[in-house]
C-alpha cells in the first residue's frame, strides 16, 4: 500500500469512483490529463463514495454554512484524488502539488471563499505532507456552478519522472 493510501486508510477515508454524470449528461473531456511530468486536473465537485454528487447543494452564505462548504471542499479533494489514482495508478507518483483553482458557489455578499477552500488544502497537506502538498491557490466566488454544487476545484500536480 502506498504512503498516501495508508494515510487515507488511517483517516478512514475512501476515494470515490468516477463521477456518475447527472441526468445522462456526457463529459467529453478527461478528468486528468498527463502531459510530460505534469498532471492537469479538470474541475471536480464533491462526491459521495458511490460516485454520485454529494449533498447539500446550493450557495454559501444562503443555503450552506461555512462548515458545510469546508466539508464539500474536503469531499472535492477526495474526488480529485480518486481521478488522480485512476489515471496515475499510484498517488505516490505525485512529486508536488503546484496549484489549485477553487470556485465557491457564493450568494451576494459572501466573501469567505478562502475559509471554505481550506477544507481541500488542509486535506492535501495532511495526506502529502508540507513539502509535497505545498501548493499555490486561488479561491474565488462564482454566481453559479454546475448542478448547483457548492465547490468546484481544478489544479495541477508535478509527477515523478
Amino acid at each position: 500500500m502506498s504512503v498516501v493510501q495508508s494515510r487515507l486508510h488511517a483517516l478512514g477515508l475512501a476515494l470515490p469512483p468516477q463521477l456518475q454524470a447527472p441526468g445522462g449528461m456526457v463529459f467529453p473531456f478527461q478528468f486528468v490529463r498527463v502531459v510530460g511530468t505534469r498532471a492537469l486536473i479538470s474541475g471536480h465537485g464533491p462526491q459521495n463514495v458511490d460516485g454520485s454528487l454529494a449533498l447539500p447543494l446550493g450557495k454559501l452564505g444562503r443555503e450552506l454554512t461555512i462548515e458545510q462548504g469546508v466539508a464539500a471542499a474536503r469531499l472535492t479533494a477526495l474526488s480529485i484524488l480518486g481521478s488522480l489514482q485512476r489515471e496515475l495508478g499510484d498517488l505516490d507518483r505525485i512529486k508536488g502539488w503546484t496549484r489549485l483553482f477553487a470556485m465557491v458557489n457564493s450568494a451576494p455578499g459572501f466573501n469567505r471563499q478562502p475559509s471554505v477552500i481550506n477544507g481541500a488544502s488542509d486535506l492535501i497537506l495532511e495526506l502529502f505532507g508540507a513539502e509535497v502538498g505545498a501548493h499555490t491557490r486561488s479561491a474565488v466566488g462564482m454566481a453559479e456552478l454546475p448542478f448547483d454544487i457548492p465547490v468546484e476545484i481544478e489544479g495541477e500536480v508535478e509527477l515523478r519522472a
